[in-house]
């Protein structure tokens, strides 16, 4: 059974930093395209950034240059370290496959940056 659990969310300042892990069990995680993905209230889930199996990154425009993307194989875990928050980066942020996989959404982590 496939799991990913979400961690490292909080409450931070504007122009804070935060880094999220997603840990990943039950399934060959090292040859998947992960990708970080973030929901805000009143707003459709949108992908924030990609990492695929060979390390290459992708970012949206709202968040180039601020957050990382980065993976370890050797402890299925991909992170994303999110660095100059913005208030508008407020949101419950979520790990999975990409494209994502509809049975493989966690719980998510909240990330709340205040003003």
């Amino acid at each position: 059974q496939v799991q990913l659990v979400e961690s490292g969310g909080g409450l931070v300042q504007a122009g804070g930093s935060l880094r999220l892990s997603c840990a990943a069990s039950g399934y060959i995680f090292r040859v998947n395209a992960m990708g970080w993905f973030r929901q805000a209230p009143g707003k459709e889930r949108e992908l924030v950034a990609r990492i695929s199996g060979g390390s290459n990154t992708n970012y949206a425009t709202s968040v180039k240059g601020r957050f990382t993307i980065s993976r370890d194989n050797t402890r299925n875990t991909v992170f994303l370290q999110m660095n100059s928050l913005k208030p508008e980066d407020t949101a419950v942020y979520y790990c999975n496959l990409d494209p994502p996989r509809q049975n493989y959404w966690g719980q998510g982590t909240q990330v709340t940056v205040s003003s």
